[in-house]
């Protein structure tokens, strides 16, 4: 199998991490792709008809794509159990809410980077990081709980959300007044899925 991935994308992560805590590393070969919006190169068009990345290209089936998506097969695929198959929902919220955490932290670099100048809204940026800090006040609030219980796909889409909040958005102090929140994240950088993980680019 091949795993299409570009840059930091926290997306991306995700998937990596997941193989590492299920000990599948070796069983996929990462491929860089150009995934750069308007500017996706021709291995990832014909992968993911979106031109989104991460997606996996599988041997014996037809590629799959969204991170949730590749999570959950290759969940199953190691029988790891980080989709827990009775009452999954708290789970299954607590992997949206950290996907749309991240949806929202790249969209607002995207602004900065692919848009002109001329045509870059702050007010626009600003909304974005009002869902960013309505997901964060919600995980502080919400959800230790459940990030302090055995880890599942939340766990770790919530620790690819907060790191990447660190790459991308360090000024945002996104810490401040998220004493619970960042004293779990702290625990659970230091793993070392998350260690051989990091973005550096």
């Amino acid at each position: 199998m091949k795993l299409l991935m570009a840059g930091p994308s926290p997306f991306v992560r995700k998937v990596l991490v997941l193989l590492h805590e299920t000990d599948q590393v070796q069983a996929v070969e990462t491929v860089q792709v150009t995934a750069a919006p308007g500017g996706a190169d021709a291995t990832l068009r014909a992968a993911n008809p979106m031109a989104k990345i991460p997606a996996l290209v599988r041997d014996d089936g037809p590629t799959l794509y969204d991170s949730r998506v590749i999570t959950r097969f290759l969940d199953a695929r190691a029988g790891a159990g980080l989709y827990p198959e009775k009452n999954p929902w708290d789970t299954l919220v607590l992997e949206a809410t950290a996907d749309g955490l991240m949806d929202a932290a790249v969209l607002m670099v995207y602004e900065k980077r692919f848009r002109d100048e001329a045509i870059q809204s702050s007010a626009w940026i600003e909304a974005q990081w009002s869902k960013v800090a309505g997901a964060l006040d919600a995980l502080n609030a919400r959800w230790m709980s459940h990030l302090a219980g055995p880890m599942d796909i939340g766990h770790i889409g919530v620790g690819c959300a907060l790191g990447y909040l660190d790459f991308r958005h360090e000024d945002r102090n996104w810490r401040t007044g998220r004493e619970a929140l960042t004293d779990w994240y702290a625990g659970f950088a230091a793993r070392a899925s998350m260690q051989a993980t990091q973005p550096d680019g």
